[in-house]
């Protein structure tokens, strides 16, 4: 039988692209594996793709693009998208699927707030065409076959050539689509939602471990709390709550995989009161129990070392 994405009610894919140390994931994919089509899915990850063999009929949002062998297609964060077959014929194609944390380091950073963060959240935006056409987008598909080149080779710094190659073709969207539009713009002005938006990350990115309460957040920015929430829902498409939860899940996983601490204190270090409650946010979000994750990440480091 034919494998097939698997997602959960939200169709949210539940299958981990690489690992909380690498999490970049590199493969060789063909439709036929998946009997003809992928299924309606998402995921906060970045995913480019580049045709080798074959056509496929890729659709984003509410536009389908018909690829063919040399094209590729820039997927956004959180973009819902599909993809099925031209005909009766198979495709094969590459696909690069990455967290773009690896490419600002964390979320409070000039990285995150000025090159990364106006491109994914750009919903007007869910995926666009990388033609071969000599220009800015023929350089993007040829880091894509450089990638894959590295990613095949296995050589000691894969990772690193993975990441310059990542980091070139983010260079290269953000010159074409984010700068190119202000630089258009009749008068430059400071962004003062894009100040607000990094100081209230700073803050939770400093106070995690601690009880943290909305009009603490809200003080920061001076504006009263109901703004705050709306301003930060818009800018980030996450409430604040839901952001705070997932960053005291990620700020987790480091001491899961390089500590044999008990999970209660896992838990109250990433300012989790109840374990319980810790132990089903974490389930929620990656997929698997706190434990799980653990032997998952020894399992796979232990893999790297022989």
């Amino acid at each position: 039988m034919a494998a097939q994405i698997r997602t959960d009610r939200d169709k949210k894919e539940l299958k981990e692209h690489g690992s909380y140390a690498f999490p970049v994931m590199v493969s060789e994919e063909r439709l036929s594996d998946y009997g003809g089509a992928f299924l309606w899915h998402w995921h906060p990850e970045i995913e480019l793709t580049i045709v080798l063999e074959g056509e496929i009929l890729y659709q984003a949002g509410e536009k389908t693009w018909h690829l063919k062998p040399g094209q590729g297609l820039f997927c956004n964060s959180n973009a819902l998208h599909t993809g099925r077959m031209a005909g009766s014929g198979d495709c094969r194609y590459i696909s690069v699927t990455f967290d773009p944390k690896i490419l600002y380091g964390y979320s409070a950073s000039l990285l995150y707030t000025k090159y990364v963060h106006p491109v994914i959240r750009d919903t007007s935006v869910p995926a666009f065409l990388l033609e071969p056409d000599g220009g800015w987008q023929q350089e993007i598909l040829e880091h894509l076959g450089r990638i894959w080149t590295v990613y095949q080779e296995k050589s000691g710094t894969v990772e690193m050539e993975i990441q310059l190659a990542l980091t070139e073709i983010w260079l290269g969207i953000y010159r074409h689509t984010v700068h190119r539009e202000n630089a258009n713009a009749v008068e430059s002005t400071p962004d003062r939602s894009q100040e607000r938006i990094r100081t209230i990350l700073r803050f939770i990115q400093e106070h995690y471990e601690e009880k943290i309460t909305l009009d603490q957040i809200a003080a920061q920015v001076n504006i009263c709390k109901s703004e705050c929430c709306r301003f930060f829902k818009k800018y980030m498409r996450v409430t604040m709550f839901d952001y705070l939860l997932a960053y005291r899940i990620d700020q987790s996983l480091p001491l899961l995989a390089g500590s044999d601490r008990e999970i209660t204190e896992v838990a109250g270090r990433c300012g989790f009161a109840n374990p319980c409650y810790y132990t089903r946010v974490f389930k929620r979000l990656k997929g698997c129990t706190p434990m799980e994750f653990r032997k998952r990440s020894r399992k796979s480091e232990s893999g790297r070392e022989k």
